[in-house]
């Protein structure tokens, strides 16, 4: 609950206390929000920090450059409509065999840090220990890959204006992986398309860094918001804002509702996976050429044969990144 509200600058300033007790807040986890559970919805500049002093969001409006949005949409949308059964507990899930999930479009842009078993065998007998790995956009799709790095780069500039001190840890550790996206703190992109989140916690991201949410809108829908369940709170984020948040507070969605037939809220997240610079610190611009190109002969070579196979990809196997042995 908010317990303190002040402006300065034309900013406003909360000061939030937790409704209710760690303990309980674990009972909710993976369990999707309903608006009664949320007191207050945040549609203004604001920084919000807990009772302790420490920030738990900032949020600015209007801040993304139109054409840069526009870019990024046109070229990703198709892409961001393929289905995935692996977000789990961001699904409202708990199952782990996949095919018990929930299907969502959610998907990843950039490099990644897993392969399916069937691949880490092929790979294995071929010597490859590096699970690191382009996304199946960029593999597919490097020209429009492209457009969308202009957006990325302006919320990684934002992130630096308004959360410098983690900003700073994070482009650290970015600066010491080739395996990144040219000019940024992140090494990995997610995107939603109308997607209802559980109560979660991110993983895999840095720990020392801040996350970050951008959102895209086409047609029109109501709900959405991005709320802290344990504080009361939610954020409204729209076309053009963004908002930087400790991720690693139990976080989720409020239902969307479409109120028009086409209306889609395409979610946007950046950051930086930890296995990823944990794996290839200090390697060069000139290891990861050989390491993809590595992986490309991989697949795309049949290792009875040598014949070079059909590429293949397949759906749901990693977040809707689709992959078979004849792709990476």
């Amino acid at each position: 609950m908010i317990i303190k509200k002040e402006t300065k600058n034309g900013v406003t300033i909360y000061t939030v206390e937790k409704d209710f007790d760690d303990a309980k807040m674990l009972t909710k986890m993976a369990k999707k929000l309903h608006r009664s559970q949320i007191k207050d919805i945040i549609d203004s500049d604001s920084d919000v920090y807990a009772a302790d002093g420490t920030l738990l969001l900032r949020f600015r409006k209007n801040k993304l450059t139109t054409t840069k949005v526009d870019a990024f949409y046109e070229n990703v949308i198709k892409f961001a409509h393929n289905v995935s059964a692996n977000r789990g507990i961001a699904s409202g899930s708990t199952e782990k065999n996949l095919a018990n999930n929930p299907k969502v479009m959610s998907n990843i842009l950039g490099y990644f840090d897993t392969f399916s078993p069937s691949q880490k065998i092929l790979l294995r007998n071929k010597g490859v220990t590096l699970t690191i790995r382009e996304t199946r956009f960029n593999a597919e799709y490097p020209e429009k890959f492209q457009q969308l790095v202009p957006l990325i780069k302006e919320i990684d500039a934002y992130y630096k204006q308004y959360i410098p001190d983690k900003y700073k840890l994070q482009r650290a550790k970015a600066n010491e992986t080739p395996f990144k996206i040219d000019g940024t703190a992140f090494t990995t992109v997610t995107t939603n398309v109308n997607y209802h989140t559980a109560v979660h916690q991110d993983k895999g991201d840095d720990t020392d860094g801040f996350g970050n949410l951008a959102v895209i809108e086409h047609g029109e829908y109501t709900g959405g918001e991005t709320c802290f369940p344990q504080y009361g709170i939610g954020v409204d984020v729209r076309t053009g804002d963004v908002l930087y948040m400790n991720v690693h507070d139990p976080h989720g969605n409020l239902p969307i509702k479409l109120l028009s037939k086409d209306a889609k809220r395409l979610s946007i997240v950046c950051y930086l996976r930890t296995n990823i610079w944990k794996m290839t610190r200090g390697k060069s611009e000139a290891f990861k050429k050989r390491h993809l190109d590595t992986l490309r002969n991989a697949f795309r070579k049949d290792p009875q044969n040598n014949k070079t196979k059909k590429v293949r990809s397949t759906k749901n196997q990693k977040g809707g990144f689709g992959f078979g042995f004849g792709w990476f």
